[in-house]
C-alpha cells in the first residue's frame, strides 16, 4: 500500500471525519473506496466514449428505443 497525503477543503474534511466516526470506518478506507469507485466510473466513461466513436465511424444505423421496446414487448 502506498501512503498519500492530500489537502481537503475544510467542509469536506469535516464531513469525512463525521462519517468516519458514525460508521466506525477509517477515513483512509473511506477515501480509498470512494476513489476506486470514481476511477471505475471514469474508466467506464472512457470505454463508452471509445465505443460510441467506433459506432459513429462504422456508419451503422441506430435503433430507436421505442422500436426496441416494441420489438421485445416492453411497451407500457
Amino acid at each position: 500500500m502506498t501512503n498519500l497525503s492530500i489537502d481537503l477543503p475544510q467542509e469536506l474534511a469535516e464531513r469525512l471525519t463525521t462519517l468516519s466516526a458514525e460508521t466506525g470506518r477509517s477515513e483512509a478506507d473511506m477515501i480509498a473506496e470512494a476513489l476506486a469507485e470514481y476511477l471505475g466510473d471514469l474508466e467506464d466513461l472512457a470505454i463508452a466514449r471509445q465505443r460510441h466513436a467506433e459506432f459513429l465511424a462504422s456508419g451503422e444505423r441506430a435503433i430507436p428505443l421505442e422500436e426496441v421496446m416494441r420489438r421485445y414487448g416492453l411497451e407500457d
